[in-house]
């Protein structure tokens, strides 16, 4: 058997995503200043460390978070701050695996130990679970199908989901996982970071600046019906991606507010991102630094199409050349 999600395309779905396509496409092309990315980054990293970590019951405020993400000393339980400290690096492990274009069962089990690891109540980080778990009334698959259901997960997010748009085939992946539940203890940040990495990974989310957790952490009690509604509804899962959809838009329209709360703040000069160049400063943020040669074989461009690209970054002061004029290389500045 392979796996293949159920669900209808209705007018309050399509609307939805007709509504994220909109607002996306704003974002993208807005006006971005120097230090607009970095800080939305950050913003963004923080309040999904928080939210994601808040649903299954750490007790850390976002302002706390922000205190960890600084390395501040808190008074609190070690296993509070190492929940958190392991999201933040999960966050930084999907960034950088950004460009990866096919999963595996060890890039489920890296992100598991790095979301689980040294906070787990039963089993081990990065292994499928060998007992039986309940989630509330629910009996998630006997630990011998769980491998086999994850690589049909697996080979329908490889394959099949790539004909979907992102607001969609995130959602999915999302659900599905909780529903296997492959882990002893983990799922849910584990599923909501494999969500995001969808969302990374399809460039949907290219500057790594949107928060969706931040939507199901305001209403757990709907978010957790949301989940339950699909097997209610024999595995339909039109409903849960009506509420994904919602949520994804709200956090877009999050996402603008705060561009134009920047924008407000902010009397220097604005630089107009093309798509290449966002490609370009991706590359950057992942490599930390790239000779002229990989930065054009990366993009698949001429030498002077990388120049061209590069001229109104460097003269914004978004990238920087260093080192010798025979062997400079480029970085963000």
């Amino acid at each position: 058997m392979s796996f293949r999600p159920r669900f209808q395309i209705n007018p309050v779905l399509l609307n939805r995503v007709e509504a994220i396509a909109v607002l996306r496409e704003r974002i993208q092309r807005a006006a971005v200043q120097v230090p607009w990315i970095p800080a939305l980054q950050k913003d963004s990293r923080v309040r999904n460390a928080h939210s994601s970590t808040a649903i299954e019951g750490n007790p850390l405020t976002l302002e706390q978070v922000r205190a960890v993400e600084q390395g501040e000393t808190l008074p609190v339980p070690g296993r509070v701050r190492r929940e958190v400290v392991n999201y933040f690096a999960a966050l930084r492990h999907i960034e950088k695996q950004a460009s990866t274009k096919r999963l595996i069962h060890d890039d489920v089990f890296r992100l598991h130990k790095i979301v689980a690891g040294e906070v787990m109540d039963q089993g081990e980080a990065g292994r499928y679970r060998t007992i039986r778990v309940r989630v509330g009334e629910f009996v998630p698959p006997v630990p011998e199908d769980v491998s086999g259901l994850m690589f049909e997960l697996l080979e329908w997010w490889n394959t099949e989901s790539l004909l979907l748009s992102p607001v969609l085939s995130s959602a999915i992946v999302h659900h599905r996982f909780e529903t296997i539940h492959p882990f002893a203890d983990g799922n849910g940040r584990t599923g909501r970071a494999l969500a995001l990495w969808d969302l990374y990974r399809r460039g949907f989310d290219s500057h790594h600046i949107f928060s969706v957790d931040e939507f199901y952490w305001e209403d757990r009690p709907r978010y957790y019906a949301a989940l339950d509604a699909v097997r209610q509804n024999g595995d339909d899962l039109t409903s849960w991606l009506e509420y994904s959809a919602e949520g994804l838009q709200k956090t877009l329209e999050r996402v603008w507010q705060r561009i134009q709360h920047l924008a407000a703040a902010s009397g220097t000069k604005k630089v107009v991102l093309r798509p290449r160049q966002e490609q370009l400063l991706q590359l950057l943020r992942v490599r930390g630094n790239l000779s002229p040669r990989e930065l054009w074989d990366g993009l698949g461009i001429s030498k002077q199409g990388a120049m061209d690209l590069l001229r109104p970054l460097i003269k914004s002061g978004l990238v920087r050349r260093v080192g010798t004029q025979k062997n400079g290389r480029y970085v963000l500045k």
